[in-house]
């Protein structure tokens, strides 16, 4: 596959989406991250930081591109030339929702391919809910977070 897309807020990325993306550069030739820009959220960082968190964090992935995009996924991808898009599932629940999207987008662009993989099983505890609350009550995320950027969102978020 040439080029895939892996979607997602991303407020902050954790270890858990770090998992998702080595093993999904893998697969591709090139894997694009691509901060989606929810009209709904108010993200606790800026676009701008969470691109420069994820390219902290995903320095050693060669072939990982960062970029933001704010539309439908369906027209990130037709924008991109993207082959794929991958989603990261933790619980059956994600699985219900994401199998919902793709099969939307399929219906949107039938050359549309959506690549499930699971989290591993370590990480299927995290998100990036869980490490702004922890924060937000004083806890600890380097466990939650990449080592290349735990002190930044522990200063950010008012972790320890």
């Amino acid at each position: 596959m040439h080029t895939a897309i892996y979607p997602g807020s991303f407020d902050p990325i954790t270890r858990g989406h770090v998992d998702i993306i080595e093993r999904a550069a893998r697969l591709s030739d090139t894997l694009l991250v691509v901060v989606m820009k929810n009209v709904h959220k108010q993200g606790m960082f800026s676009v701008e930081e969470r691109m420069e968190l994820i390219r902290t964090a995903c320095a050693h992935i060669p072939n990982v591109q960062v970029s933001a995009f704010e539309g439908l996924l369906i027209e990130c991808v037709q924008a991109y030339g993207a082959q794929a898009v991958v989603r990261g599932l933790r619980s059956s629940t994600d699985f219900e929702y994401e199998l919902q999207m793709a099969q939307l987008n399929r219906r949107l662009d039938p050359a549309c391919e959506t690549i499930f993989m699971m989290t591993a099983p370590e990480l299927s505890c995290i998100s990036s809910s869980a490490v702004r609350e922890l924060a937000a009550f004083g806890g600890d995320t380097r466990a939650l977070v990449p080592d290349a950027i735990a002190e930044q969102v522990n200063a950010r978020l008012g972790g320890r």
